[in-house]
């Protein structure tokens, strides 16, 4: 199934998808040794969030789950989703909380948050087709229960 998938994508997609695949967990990569080793930078953000230390280590676990993911050709949407979820809320805290600018970065965290929320969602727009569907699952398990009966 995933060659199948992988192969309806076209040339120029399927190029479009390993940037943005690669691109958007380099960025999440980098930034685990940062929330892993206690930086201050990671301190000071997620203690301001109300967070630290437990949300700095779920972050980093999620982010690495994610960039795992975004890597395989299988499990893209899914990567691809962990990957929006956690920049949704990176972008939000960034919006109500931190500030665009934290700790006179001069907007870096900011604007690495918005690159990955969008390669993230350029990534799950080509990979679609992969996200399983939930009707067609339930459907059969509904099937399968009544011809028991």
């Amino acid at each position: 199934m995933n060659r199948i998938i992988m192969n309806a994508l076209n040339k120029p997609q399927r190029a479009v998808s390993w940037i943005c695949r690669l691109a958007a967990a380099a960025i999440l990569l980098q930034t685990l040794f940062f929330k892993f080793t206690g930086a201050p930078e990671s301190v000071y953000i997620f203690t301001k969030v109300g967070m630290e230390p437990w949300g700095r280590f779920i972050s980093g676990v999620v982010e690495l789950i994610a960039s795992c993911l975004l890597l395989s050709s299988r499990f893209t949407w899914a990567g691809a989703l962990l990957a929006l979820g956690v920049m949704s809320g990176a972008i939000a805290s960034h919006l109500t909380i931190l500030g665009i600018v934290v700790q006179g970065d001069g907007g870096l965290l900011f604007g690495l948050a918005l690159a990955v929320f969008a390669f993230s969602l350029t990534a799950l727009i080509l990979h679609r087709r992969q996200i399983p569907r939930i009707s067609g699952l339930f459907r059969k398990k509904c099937a399968s229960a009544s011809a028991q009966l």
